[in-house]
Protein backbone atom coordinates (compact mmCIF):
# COMPACT_ATOMS: atom_id res chain seq x y z
CA UNK A 1 0.00 0.00 0.00
CA UNK A 2 0.98 3.22 -1.24
CA UNK A 3 -1.55 6.00 0.05
CA UNK A 4 -4.45 5.71 2.44
CA UNK A 5 -7.24 8.37 1.90
CA UNK A 6 -8.56 8.86 5.21
CA UNK A 7 -11.25 10.85 7.36
CA UNK A 8 -11.21 11.80 10.51
CA UNK A 9 -13.42 12.63 12.97
CA UNK A 10 -13.50 15.59 15.30
CA UNK A 11 -16.36 14.45 17.30
CA UNK A 12 -14.56 11.25 18.13
CA UNK A 13 -10.92 11.91 17.60
CA UNK A 14 -10.80 9.09 15.34
CA UNK A 15 -9.53 8.45 11.51
CA UNK A 16 -11.11 5.83 9.40
CA UNK A 17 -9.51 4.52 5.80
CA UNK A 18 -11.81 4.56 3.10
CA UNK A 19 -9.21 3.29 0.25
CA UNK A 20 -5.94 2.43 -0.28
CA UNK A 21 -4.33 2.30 -3.35
CA UNK A 22 -0.39 1.21 -4.99
CA UNK A 23 -0.58 4.27 -6.46
CA UNK A 24 0.58 7.87 -5.37
CA UNK A 25 -3.30 9.27 -4.36
CA UNK A 26 -2.99 13.01 -3.40
CA UNK A 27 -4.90 16.52 -1.89
CA UNK A 28 -8.04 15.24 -1.03
CA UNK A 29 -11.24 18.14 -1.30
CA UNK A 30 -14.54 17.14 -0.36
CA UNK A 31 -17.34 18.26 -2.45
CA UNK A 32 -20.12 20.27 -1.28
CA UNK A 33 -22.74 18.01 -1.10
CA UNK A 34 -20.93 15.68 1.38
CA UNK A 35 -21.61 12.45 -1.02
CA UNK A 36 -17.91 12.34 -2.49
CA UNK A 37 -13.86 13.01 -2.58
CA UNK A 38 -11.83 14.91 -5.39
CA UNK A 39 -8.12 13.63 -5.61
CA UNK A 40 -5.51 13.51 -8.00
CA UNK A 41 -3.30 10.34 -9.22
CA UNK A 42 -0.43 10.05 -11.91
CA UNK A 43 -1.56 13.72 -13.46
CA UNK A 44 -5.06 13.17 -13.56
CA UNK A 45 -8.17 14.09 -11.05
CA UNK A 46 -10.97 11.38 -9.96
CA UNK A 47 -13.75 11.38 -7.72
CA UNK A 48 -14.44 8.80 -5.13
CA UNK A 49 -17.81 8.29 -3.78
CA UNK A 50 -18.56 7.82 -0.47
CA UNK A 51 -21.02 5.13 -0.67
CA UNK A 52 -18.97 2.67 -2.49
CA UNK A 53 -15.35 4.08 -2.56
CA UNK A 54 -13.38 3.81 -5.47
CA UNK A 55 -11.28 6.11 -7.98
CA UNK A 56 -13.38 6.94 -11.18
CA UNK A 57 -11.57 9.27 -13.82
CA UNK A 58 -12.87 12.87 -14.36
CA UNK A 59 -12.38 14.02 -17.76
CA UNK A 60 -9.97 16.82 -17.70
CA UNK A 61 -9.81 17.04 -21.45
CA UNK A 62 -6.29 17.82 -22.78
CA UNK A 63 -4.93 18.88 -19.33
CA UNK A 64 -2.79 15.55 -18.30
CA UNK A 65 -0.23 16.90 -16.24
CA UNK A 66 -2.22 17.68 -12.99
CA UNK A 67 -0.95 18.78 -9.37
CA UNK A 68 -1.95 18.46 -6.73
CA UNK A 69 -3.32 21.98 -6.49
CA UNK A 70 -7.02 21.43 -6.89
CA UNK A 71 -10.18 22.49 -5.60
CA UNK A 72 -14.03 22.91 -5.58
CA UNK A 73 -16.09 26.60 -6.48
CA UNK A 74 -18.27 27.13 -3.59
CA UNK A 75 -21.58 27.11 -5.51
CA UNK A 76 -20.08 23.01 -6.18
CA UNK A 77 -20.30 23.78 -10.27
CA UNK A 78 -16.31 24.33 -10.96
CA UNK A 79 -13.02 22.74 -10.42
CA UNK A 80 -10.10 25.09 -10.44
CA UNK A 81 -6.84 22.64 -11.37
CA UNK A 82 -3.35 23.17 -11.80
CA UNK A 83 -1.80 21.73 -14.59
CA UNK A 84 1.34 22.31 -16.85
CA UNK A 85 0.63 20.69 -20.16
CA UNK A 86 0.71 23.35 -22.17
CA UNK A 87 3.59 25.12 -21.22
CA UNK A 88 5.73 23.05 -19.18
CA UNK A 89 4.60 24.64 -15.73
CA UNK A 90 1.72 25.15 -14.31
CA UNK A 91 -1.05 27.32 -14.98
CA UNK A 92 -4.88 27.31 -12.70
CA UNK A 93 -7.80 26.40 -15.09
CA UNK A 94 -11.31 26.03 -14.11
CA UNK A 95 -13.37 23.43 -15.32
CA UNK A 96 -17.07 21.64 -14.46
CA UNK A 97 -17.04 19.99 -11.57
CA UNK A 98 -18.15 16.60 -13.72
CA UNK A 99 -15.73 16.74 -15.84
CA UNK A 100 -14.79 19.26 -19.43
CA UNK A 101 -12.48 21.25 -21.31
CA UNK A 102 -10.48 23.25 -19.30
CA UNK A 103 -10.42 27.14 -19.28
CA UNK A 104 -7.53 29.04 -18.38
CA UNK A 105 -7.33 31.45 -15.54
CA UNK A 106 -3.91 32.89 -15.13
CA UNK A 107 -1.64 34.25 -18.16
CA UNK A 108 1.58 33.68 -16.31
CA UNK A 109 3.62 30.51 -15.20
CA UNK A 110 4.46 29.10 -12.65
CA UNK A 111 0.87 29.26 -10.69
CA UNK A 112 -0.81 27.05 -8.21
CA UNK A 113 -4.17 27.48 -7.35
CA UNK A 114 -4.85 26.73 -3.51
CA UNK A 115 -8.24 29.34 -2.39
CA UNK A 116 -11.58 30.44 -3.82
CA UNK A 117 -13.36 33.38 -2.13
CA UNK A 118 -16.48 33.00 0.07
CA UNK A 119 -18.59 34.73 -3.68
CA UNK A 120 -16.96 32.16 -5.89
CA UNK A 121 -15.60 35.63 -7.66
CA UNK A 122 -11.67 35.33 -6.79
CA UNK A 123 -9.12 32.65 -6.95
CA UNK A 124 -6.02 32.83 -4.49
CA UNK A 125 -3.18 31.11 -5.66
CA UNK A 126 1.14 30.90 -4.66
CA UNK A 127 2.95 32.02 -8.05
CA UNK A 128 6.77 32.41 -8.94
CA UNK A 129 7.47 36.19 -10.24
CA UNK A 130 10.38 38.07 -8.99
CA UNK A 131 12.43 35.38 -7.63
CA UNK A 132 9.80 34.37 -4.55
CA UNK A 133 6.85 32.65 -4.16
CA UNK A 134 3.94 35.15 -3.17
CA UNK A 135 0.28 35.08 -2.51
CA UNK A 136 -1.80 36.19 -5.78
CA UNK A 137 -5.64 36.93 -6.36
CA UNK A 138 -7.49 37.02 -9.70
CA UNK A 139 -10.61 37.27 -10.83
CA UNK A 140 -12.24 34.05 -11.61
CA UNK A 141 -12.68 35.40 -15.36
CA UNK A 142 -9.13 35.73 -15.54
CA UNK A 143 -7.12 39.44 -16.23
CA UNK A 144 -4.45 41.17 -13.94
CA UNK A 145 -3.45 39.67 -11.04
CA UNK A 146 -3.31 41.27 -7.55
CA UNK A 147 0.01 40.32 -5.20
CA UNK A 148 -0.96 40.03 -1.67
CA UNK A 149 1.90 38.87 -0.08
CA UNK A 150 5.52 41.15 -0.48
CA UNK A 151 8.86 40.72 1.91
CA UNK A 152 8.74 36.54 2.69
CA UNK A 153 11.44 34.39 1.17
CA UNK A 154 8.79 31.87 0.81
CA UNK A 155 4.77 31.44 0.99
CA UNK A 156 2.47 28.66 0.08
CA UNK A 157 -1.10 27.35 0.78
CA UNK A 158 -3.48 30.44 0.69
CA UNK A 159 -6.79 29.19 2.09
CA UNK A 160 -9.65 31.76 2.52
CA UNK A 161 -11.97 32.20 6.03
CA UNK A 162 -15.34 31.75 5.11
CA UNK A 163 -15.92 34.74 5.45
CA UNK A 164 -13.80 36.59 3.23
CA UNK A 165 -12.05 38.61 5.78
CA UNK A 166 -8.82 37.21 5.70
CA UNK A 167 -6.52 34.69 4.05
CA UNK A 168 -4.40 32.11 5.73
CA UNK A 169 -0.95 30.61 4.26
CA UNK A 170 2.18 29.24 5.38
CA UNK A 171 5.18 32.47 5.09
CA UNK A 172 8.89 31.86 5.30
CA UNK A 173 11.19 34.40 6.85
CA UNK A 174 14.86 34.20 8.30
CA UNK A 175 14.57 30.11 8.11
CA UNK A 176 11.21 29.90 10.43
CA UNK A 177 7.85 28.67 7.96
CA UNK A 178 4.93 29.84 10.29
CA UNK A 179 0.68 29.99 10.03
CA UNK A 180 0.39 33.77 8.67
CA UNK A 181 -2.96 35.67 8.11
CA UNK A 182 -3.67 38.75 5.70
CA UNK A 183 -6.58 40.80 4.43
CA UNK A 184 -7.38 40.12 0.68
CA UNK A 185 -6.41 43.25 0.07
CA UNK A 186 -2.64 42.70 1.01
CA UNK A 187 -2.83 44.57 4.74
CA UNK A 188 -2.59 43.31 7.99
CA UNK A 189 -0.74 40.47 8.37
CA UNK A 190 -0.64 38.44 11.59
CA UNK A 191 1.36 35.99 12.34
CA UNK A 192 -0.24 33.05 13.89
CA UNK A 193 2.17 30.51 15.05
CA UNK A 194 5.55 30.80 16.74
CA UNK A 195 6.85 27.10 17.54
CA UNK A 196 9.66 25.19 16.41
CA UNK A 197 7.89 22.84 14.05
CA UNK A 198 8.03 24.20 9.65
CA UNK A 199 3.76 25.07 9.85
CA UNK A 200 2.09 24.28 6.02
CA UNK A 201 -1.20 24.46 4.18
CA UNK A 202 -3.89 26.06 6.83
CA UNK A 203 -7.58 25.56 5.74
CA UNK A 204 -10.50 27.43 7.89
CA UNK A 205 -12.92 25.35 8.59
CA UNK A 206 -16.30 26.05 7.17
CA UNK A 207 -17.90 27.07 10.35
CA UNK A 208 -14.96 29.32 11.03
CA UNK A 209 -14.03 28.07 14.46
CA UNK A 210 -10.73 25.84 13.24
CA UNK A 211 -7.61 26.21 11.51
CA UNK A 212 -6.58 22.25 10.28
CA UNK A 213 -2.49 22.37 9.19
CA UNK A 214 0.55 20.13 8.60
CA UNK A 215 3.48 20.31 11.07
CA UNK A 216 6.45 19.39 9.78
CA UNK A 217 9.68 18.46 12.72
CA UNK A 218 11.89 21.39 12.94
CA UNK A 219 14.29 21.41 10.24
CA UNK A 220 12.50 20.38 7.41
CA UNK A 221 12.95 22.18 4.13
CA UNK A 222 10.02 23.02 1.94
CA UNK A 223 6.56 20.25 2.07
CA UNK A 224 8.26 16.86 1.42
CA UNK A 225 6.23 14.03 1.48
CA UNK A 226 7.04 11.00 3.51
CA UNK A 227 7.70 12.73 6.24
CA UNK A 228 6.84 12.16 10.35
CA UNK A 229 4.37 15.54 10.61
CA UNK A 230 1.14 16.14 12.53
CA UNK A 231 -2.29 17.24 11.74
CA UNK A 232 -3.00 19.87 13.78
CA UNK A 233 -6.25 22.17 14.62
CA UNK A 234 -5.82 25.94 15.97
CA UNK A 235 -8.46 28.05 16.93
CA UNK A 236 -9.26 29.96 14.33
CA UNK A 237 -8.46 33.86 16.41
CA UNK A 238 -5.15 31.67 17.14
CA UNK A 239 -3.70 30.09 20.28
CA UNK A 240 -2.62 26.88 21.14
CA UNK A 241 -2.60 23.82 18.70
CA UNK A 242 -4.05 20.58 19.40
CA UNK A 243 -2.55 17.49 18.04
CA UNK A 244 -4.56 15.44 16.19
CA UNK A 245 -2.81 12.94 14.54
CA UNK A 246 0.71 11.73 13.41
CA UNK A 247 1.39 10.08 10.33
CA UNK A 248 3.72 9.42 7.81
CA UNK A 249 2.77 12.29 5.51
CA UNK A 250 3.44 15.97 4.10
CA UNK A 251 3.31 16.60 0.43
CA UNK A 252 -0.07 15.52 -0.66
CA UNK A 253 -1.61 14.68 2.96
CA UNK A 254 -4.25 18.04 2.68
CA UNK A 255 -2.28 20.72 0.23
CA UNK A 256 -5.91 21.66 -0.61
CA UNK A 257 -9.16 22.37 1.29
CA UNK A 258 -10.36 19.37 2.81
CA UNK A 259 -12.89 19.76 5.03
CA UNK A 260 -16.55 18.32 5.20
CA UNK A 261 -19.48 21.04 4.37
CA UNK A 262 -20.39 20.51 8.06
CA UNK A 263 -17.18 21.07 9.46
CA UNK A 264 -17.45 18.12 11.61
CA UNK A 265 -14.77 15.85 9.39
CA UNK A 266 -11.79 16.18 6.99
CA UNK A 267 -10.29 14.02 4.42
CA UNK A 268 -6.66 13.47 3.91
CA UNK A 269 -4.19 11.06 2.94
CA UNK A 270 -1.10 9.21 4.53
CA UNK A 271 1.29 7.36 2.74
CA UNK A 272 3.76 4.23 3.65
CA UNK A 273 7.63 4.31 3.09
Amino acid sequence: MRSEVAIYDLETRTATAILQSNELVEAPNWTRDGKALIVNSNGRLFRIDLAHPEMIEIDSGFANRLNNDHGISPDGSLLAISDSTKDGMSAVYTLPVGGGLPRRVTENVPSYWHGWSPDGATLAYVAKRDGTFQIYTCALEGGEEFQVTRGFDHCDGPDYTPDGKWIWFNGEKEGEVALWRIRPDGSGAEKMTADERVNWFPHPSPDGKHILYVAYEPGVKSHPRDQDVELRLLPAEGGHPEILLSLVGGQGTINVPCWAPDSKTFAFVRFSR
